[in-house]
């Protein structure tokens, strides 16, 4: 046989998706392989297979890795997060406009400090790998040295990223405020400066349509027409008092969603987060669009915001792209598996159908990868993807060892991980083919 050359493998039970289990029966979706090898090189998969298939091939001088009595997946994709918002997370007691006023632009507007960003940044970065995220949407603040911090930080840890500087003229207190054409010039610098270059891509990022003029959404428009291989990340139907402000202030649109369609930020590249209270001609826009809602369950239940609607958003008839978004600050955790659990209940509350573990397991990984378009890099394990990984533990605690002790399968295993899980289950998370965090 021909030796595989690699530099590093992993043996382990990894799971992966082969299709979308919103589309179809979520167990035909899903791929086990109960002791699997999965050999890296130069970054990307190259091999995947049972362990005995593999072996025989490998060559005696590239380190195996194994994890038994572990679950390997593909690392976790949050798609809404807000990086400076880390330090104000668990702030009491308002609803999301006060809650901004009070605690978050406060927070933001020590971002003007580069050595403040650049410290937030490495501890945000160190954070969702101890979690086993290896790929976020991020919202940095107004300022462009906000954004220069978080793409260094990444680009020193290998990760890929989408990040970009928050777009405000309006509404906010002046040492958060921009111009529509200041705001516009440092975007396109931080987009010739950080889009593609290496693992990095820049997401326009109005704050939401409260904190931006009419001119600076159509200007954000015109940047993004300028640039169609970048994304655009900003917030939508959210909360109700939003709303009706967003309702005052653009009074010949049709809808909170029509607001950034006429400004043409509504594509392919687009990512809403939240869209909590959208009506089925949102639904029909977002599926004809092509663009993705980040569903945030812990930020909407922390600000009392409302309940997504996730099986509304997936019908089959006409799918709207979903991910899974911690969105701290409101959010209470970075653990995506923490953020799946809250997920499900979210889905029991809404009505609808429950939110099967399968299916928040793809929201986290494949599912994200294909709304972000990246699912040719990222989300699955498969020759020719980036290795990017978590290691998962799922009898990391005390009780988690109690219940999953009784799990006949892997299947079996997973919904008792995201219910009572944590960072404490990531054993190990991989960028690029090598370890960037190890569990103590």
């Amino acid at each position: 046989m021909q030796k595989i050359q690699a530099r590093t493998a992993i043996r382990g039970c990894y799971i992966t998706f082969e299709g979308n289990p919103f589309l179809v029966p979520p167990e035909e979706s899903l791929m086990i392989e109960e002791d699997g090898l999965i050999v890296m090189e130069a970054g990307r998969i190259t091999h995947c297979r049972p362990y005995a298939d593999l072996a025989p091939t490998l060559d005696s001088t590239i380190p195996v890795t194994h994890y038994p009595n572990s679950i390997i997946s593909a690392g976790f994709i949050d798609t809404h997060v807000h990086y400076p918002q880390m330090p104000a997370i668990a702030s009491w007691g308002q609803q999301l406009l006060p809650w901004l006023e009070e605690y978050i632009f406060p927070t933001e507007a020590r971002f003007n400090d580069s050595a403040y960003a650049e410290a937030i940044a490495s501890a945000f970065l160190d954070e969702l790998l101890r979690n086993g995220t290896t790929t976020a949407a991020v919202y940095c603040t107004v300022h462009a040295q906000s954004v220069d911090a978080f793409f260094r930080q990444s680009e020193k840890r290998g990760t890929r990223m989408i990040a970009g500087k928050v777009l405000m003229d309006r509404n906010a207190p002046d040492n958060l405020r921009d111009t529509a054409k200041s705001g516009y010039d440092d975007s396109t610098a931080l987009i010739q400066r950080w889009h593609n270059n290496g693992r990095q891509l820049y997401a326009i990022t109005p704050r939401f349509a409260i904190t931006s003029t009419p001119e600076q959404l159509e200007m954000a428009g015109d940047l993004l027409a300028r640039h169609p291989d970048v994304f655009m990340q900003t917030h939508l139907a959210e909360n109700m008092d939003e709303i009706k402000t967003v309702s005052s202030l653009f009074p010949e649109t049709t809808s909170y969603l029509d607001v950034y369609a006429q400004a043409g930020l509504v594509g392919a590249r687009s990512i809403f987060g939240h869209g909590i209270y959208l009506q089925e001609t949102d639904f029909q826009h977002c599926h004809h669009a092509g663009c993705t809602l980040a569903h945030c369950p812990t930020s909407n239940l922390f600000l009392g915001s409302g309940l997504f609607r996730l099986f509304d958003a997936t019908q089959p008839n006409r799918p709207v792209h979903v991910g899974l978004g911690t969105d701290i600050g409101a959010g209470t955790t970075l653990s995506m598996l923490g953020t799946m659990g809250e997920a499900y209940k979210v889905s029991l509350m809404a009505g609808g159908e429950r939110l099967q573990a399968i299916q928040a397991f793809w929201l986290a990984t494949a599912g994200a990868a294909q709304a972000l378009k990246l699912d040719e890099k990222i989300g699955r394990i498969a020759p020719g993807m980036e290795a990017d990984l978590c290691v998962m533990d799922p009898a990391a605690t005390p009780i988690l060892a109690q219940r999953t002790a009784h799990c006949q399968t892997v299947q079996d295993t997973l919904f008792p991980l995201i219910v009572l899980g944590d960072d404490r289950c990531i054993k190990a998370t991989w960028v690029n083919g090598q370890p960037v965090y190890v569990r103590p």
